[in-house]
């Protein structure tokens, strides 16, 4: 009986890993790719097997995921995905939220944003969605005005007061961290501020206040929502031992959406 059980236990593990479906899924370097991976260890026993993919920028995993090299992705806001599915015609659906990574000021040349001298540098990433995002949290700490109408996606031109006369470069998302020896400051994703070995917690010298729009997502091809492997994919990423480690890897300056 023992030997029939034991075959009979190696023929459903067998025939369980012979079901498991493959997926890939685009994230971005830092917190989301090592989310993902824990995502992946916890879809792999319920059947799905997870090829975490990563992209170096923010704007490849949607033309990945548009172009059918990839099956999903994670890594962007909902401003952000609306503003490339305006821009560049992508058909894509959300399936579910994730986490919300705060905007932090970096700087190499200052610890307060007190010591900020008039007619200085700040970079900001150049795409519309983050840029903006940018803008606000640099309103949001009393440094400039922006136009109400101009929405969640304000640009330089739509400063309307800027008392200490900074200035603005504009650069791409993932060059700023880099960046920080040309600039008295900058707004860097978390994400990328991560990957480069810098704590947003330790390193930077303001934050984004965590009531704000831009909780991360989820995003398939639509037509895909209603795929058995989309549900697995959720589900997995809002188990309790991946809120778990988010909460013991990242110390609070990572927020998860459940």
């Amino acid at each position: 009986m023992l030997r029939v059980a034991t075959l009979t236990s190696v023929l459903a593990l067998m025939a369980s890993v012979a079901m498991a479906e493959e997926i890939k899924v685009g994230v971005s370097p830092g917190e989301h790719a090592e989310i993902m991976e824990e995502v992946a260890k916890v879809a792999a026993p319920m059947g799905l097997d997870i090829d975490v993919v990563e992209f170096s920028d923010y704007v490849v995993p949607n033309q990945a995921l548009a172009d059918g090299d990839i099956e999903a992705n994670s890594f962007q806001h909902v401003p952000y995905l609306d503003n490339q599915m305006a821009d560049r015609g992508f058909d894509l659906t959300v399936v579910g939220t994730t986490i919300t990574t705060p905007m932090g000021v970096y700087s190499d040349k200052i610890t307060d944003l007190a010591d900020l001298e008039e007619g200085a540098t700040f970079g900001i990433p150049n795409d519309p969605t983050n840029g903006g995002r940018a803008l606000l949290v640099l309103q949001q700490l009393g440094l400039i005005t922006l136009d109400e109408a101009a929405g969640l996606k304000p640009t330089v031109l739509d400063i309307t007061g800027n008392p200490k006369k900074l200035k603005f470069k504009e650069l791409d998302a993932a060059q700023l961290p880099r960046s920080l020896a040309d600039l008295d400051a900058a707004l860097i994703n978390t994400n990328y501020a991560i990957a480069s070995g810098l704590s947003p917690k330790e390193d930077s010298i303001a934050m984004e206040s965590a009531e704000n729009p831009y909780v991360n997502v989820i995003v398939v091809r639509t037509g895909d929502e209603n795929a058995p492997w989309v549900k697995t994919l959720v589900e997995a990423y809002h188990s309790d031992a991946v809120k778990a480690f988010i909460e013991e890897s990242y110390h609070g300056t990572v927020l998860t959406s459940w």
